[in-house]
């Protein structure tokens, strides 16, 4: 197999990863922040620190941004942190939660629609491009009742506990090069 030129194989790789959620107390084990218990799940020790408007670490050649601004304002922090870096859409990964996947699903993807959520299309409307990579991680939908209530309500216990079990199945997916696909528990 021929080598592949530098400037080809680093257009492939993830230099930057966005976990979404909403920052503060209130907010911490609650559905919508998936993509902050996800950081905190894979990166315990990381050393946070504000940049970007966003809590930031460094993971090697990984900046690790989780916006300190609102879900529906998360394009400002990854529209910062790229520009300041230089990356193109399909060097960057959202970390987020999902409505259309049942709790215990988790799916890397490169581009797609928006599933009405309101993060991605802040982070695509600031960006001026969906080509950017998703992890979507599952929290279901609700049967009835309203669907803000819903994502920005905390985790059952039992709920918790298969979130943890996906979370430890997640690393493999995020290896080099990436290539879309699925885990589930």
């Amino acid at each position: 197999m021929p080598l592949l030129p530098q400037r080809l194989i680093l257009s492939y790789m993830i230099r930057l990863i966005a976990f979404l959620g909403n920052p503060g107390r209130e907010y911490r084990e609650t559905r919508h922040n998936a993509g902050f218990m996800l950081a905190d799940f894979l990166y315990p020790d990381a050393s946070w620190k504000i940049r970007f408007h966003s809590a930031f670490a460094n993971d090697g050649g990984r900046k690790l941004i989780k916006p300190m601004t609102m879900m529906n304002l998360s394009g400002t922090a990854v529209s910062e942190a790229s520009s300041f870096y230089k990356l193109k859409a399909d060097e960057i990964l959202i970390v987020h939660d999902d409505l259309e996947q049942d709790l215990g699903c988790a799916r890397l993807q490169k581009g797609g629609g928006l599933q009405g959520h309101n993060g991605l299309r802040s982070i695509k409307e600031r960006l001026g491009s969906d080509g950017f990579w998703r992890l979507r991680i599952g929290i279901g939908r609700p049967v009835h009742g309203d669907v803000r209530l819903f994502v920005t309500s905390p985790f059952t216990k039992d709920e918790k506990i298969r979130l943890d079990a996906l979370f430890s199945r997640i690393p493999p997916l995020l290896a080099e090069p990436m290539k879309e696909g699925s885990v589930r528990i």
